[in-house]
Order: C-alpha cells, then sequence, then structure tokens
C-alpha cells in the first residue's frame, strides 16, 4: 500500500521497475521493440502503484487521442437506446475512451454542433445512432477527415453505416401472420423521416405483394404508445382487419390497449406483432410477438466501420445484421380461419 498521497508518475513506475524513465515511456505507449520480460516487469510496477497514464500527452506522442463520440437522441425508445449502449459498450471493448453527447431531440443544427464539440475535444470518429435522414445528411455532408459512421441508417444513402435488417424482419413478421391464416394485414408506421420506419414499411408491403393482396395506406405513428393507442382505436373501428404489424413494441402496446378497451380480443379478434422485443414484451397480457434485434452485434459492427476508417481504410458495407422473429400469445388464426377448420367435414 503506498502512503504517498500524490498520484504516482512516470518517474515512480521507472524506479519501482528499475529502469529508465524512457523504457518505461515506451511499454505505455506500445511500442513494439521492447523486451517482454521489461515489458511485464514495468507492467507489474504500473499495477502495483495505481498509476494512470496522461492522456494527453500520450496523444501528442502517439498522434491519436484513442476517443471516440457517440451522438444520440435516443431519448424513451428501446432500439436506440440498446444500439447506443451497444455502441458504447463495444467501443470501451476495442480500448477506445469514449465521449457521449446526448441530445433532446434531432435538428439539423443540434447535430452538426454535436459532432463539432466532439471534433474539438479530438475524438478520432463519431457514431450517430439515430436512423433519422439528417443523421445520414451529416455523415454525407461534413467538411473535413473525422470518419462518422450511422447506426442504422440508410444504406442506399451512405456506405457508413451499420445495421438490423429491419425489411427481412418485417417480412418475416407480416408472413408469420399470412401463414396463420390472416389476409387484412394493416401497418401501423413509424415516422416516415425514420430510416428504419420505411424499411419496416417496404417488408409489411413486399410480405403482403409476395402473397397478392393488396395493402392500404398505413397508419402512421411516432413511436409511443400513446400514437399506437389512437391507431388502435381506428383499427378496432375496422372489423375487415385481422391483424396488425406495429413498427414498435411500444405502439404495439398502445394498439393492445385499445383493442382491449373496444372489446376486441386479442389474439381471438385481431393479431398484433411488434418490433424490437423490449423487455417487457413476454410479460403483457397476452404476451407480444415481435421482431428481436441483435443491438450487440450491431454495436460490434459498428465500432469495427468506424476502426477501420480511423486508421484511414476505406471499408466496404456492411451485411445487416440478421433480427429473429419471436412468436408468442398475442398472434393466432383469425376466427373465420378457425370456424372452417373446426367445421364437421
Amino acid at each position: 500500500m503506498r502512503e504517498d498521497p500524490r498520484a504516482p508518475v512516470m518517474g515512480d513506475v521507472a524506479r519501482l521497475a528499475g529502469v529508465s524513465h524512457q523504457t518505461v515511456s515506451r511499454v505505455v505507449n506500445d511500442h513494439p521493440h521492447i523486451r517482454p520480460e521489461t515489458r511485464a516487469r514495468v507492467e507489474r510496477a504500473i499495477e502495483q502503484l495505481g498509476y494512470r497514464p496522461n492522456t494527453a500527452a500520450r496523444a501528442l506522442v502517439r498522434g491519436r487521442t484513442g476517443m471516440v463520440g457517440i451522438v444520440s437522441a435516443s431519448g424513451p425508445f428501446y432500439g436506440p437506446r440498446s444500439a447506443e449502449h451497444a455502441a458504447g459498450a463495444a467501443a470501451r471493448a476495442a480500448g477506445y475512451a469514449v465521449a457521449s453527447v446526448d441530445l433532446a431531440e434531432i435538428t439539423r443544427d443540434a447535430l452538426a454542433a454535436a459532432v463539432d464539440d466532439l471534433a474539438r475535444i479530438g475524438v478520432e470518429g463519431v457514431l450517430v445512432v439515430a436512423g433519422h435522414d439528417i443523421a445520414v445528411d451529416i455523415a454525407r455532408s461534413r467538411p473535413g477527415t473525422l470518419p462518422v459512421v450511422v447506426v442504422e441508417g440508410d444504406l442506399s444513402r451512405t456506405p457508413m453505416t451499420v445495421g438490423v435488417d429491419q425489411v427481412a424482419g418485417a417480412t418475416a413478421a407480416v408472413r408469420h401472420l399470412l401463414v396463420l391464416g390472416h389476409r387484412r394485414v394493416a401497418h401501423l408506421a413509424g415516422p416516415s423521416d425514420w430510416a428504419e420506419a420505411r424499411a419496416r414499411t417496404d417488408g409489411w408491403r413486399a410480405a403482403m405483394s409476395e402473397a397478392g393482396l393488396p395493402t392500404t395506406e398505413p397508419l402512421v405513428g411516432d413511436w409511443t404508445a400513446a400514437s399506437g393507442y389512437a391507431a388502435g382505436r381506428a383499427l378496432a373501428a375496422d372489423p375487415s382487419v385481422s391483424a396488425v404489424f406495429a413498427g414498435n413494441d411500444q405502439m404495439a402496446i398502445g394498439v393492445l390497449r385499445a383493442l382491449h378497451e373496444r372489446g376486441r380480443a386479442v389474439p381471438g379478434d385481431m393479431s398484433v406483432v411488434g418490433f424490437d422485443d423490449i423487455p417487457e414484451a413476454e410479460f403483457l397480457v397476452p404476451s407480444l410477438t415481435t421482431v428481436r434485434q441483435d443491438f450487440a452485434a450491431v454495436g460490434e459492427r459498428a465500432v469495427g466501420l468506424l476502426a477501420a476508417a480511423i486508421r484511414g481504410e476505406s471499408p466496404d458495407p456492411l451485411p445487416l445484421v440478421p433480427p429473429v422473429l419471436v412468436v408468442r400469445g398475442s398472434t393466432a388464426a383469425p376466427a373465420a380461419h378457425r370456424s372452417s377448420r373446426e367445421a364437421p367435414a
């Protein structure tokens, strides 16, 4: 136990390890030409003393800070919040220090200012966790060499994005309903300026078209349960609709509440599917059929793409992360379909 109250410095490490100040500096800065036994002796001294290298000094020596920035506007929404946490964990696991900026709302000025602020403190790259068109525009148009990767952005507009295959997830959800026998599957979409919302709508349309079934214009919410509740009241009044695919689980929860209040049983009268697989989904009554996203994989790929760009590489676009359909109690065959199967021959 050290009795000296001052913070240990590099000279203390050098004395304890029996090496020069320059040798300690080389170990701290990962110089390749250090004998293994010398490196081990210095590392033991660093651990024993609790020495913490000066980050600013290391940055001057190495020409880099080892720090990345994360900008998000996740708010109360499970998907963006989970992606943000996963990206931060992946960055730290890769050895980066992380500086975060959480925006109250996504606007062009706020997002551009956040990226500029992070650039001023010396981050080597930025992850923007917002699948919003503004985020893609900032990533494409920002001057300079600071790499910017958008998490859940529109891959058709910038290769510097990673995310889940939203189209595949939506298609799987709607195909599940069609296999059960549903023919009128309504869609409650998220805001149209979010790439994820557009991709999920595309998946719904693709599955319906594949089955030769018509679609109507989707209802549009804002990702909140309140918007799902408003849409659910409208859906409850339409007896021709037997199933609804909601753009996220929170809107699906609002739909469930509205259907319950209007006396439409789930899944007896209407089936409901969400997207995200929030932790509460399996504990709802009925438990919610939904699409699970692998946010850990998204975070790892985002950091890998950013690290490649920091190294000066021009990485190819990464494949999208496959989602998983989780079937629970909120989906079943429509009443008419069940009746025909149960009728005597």
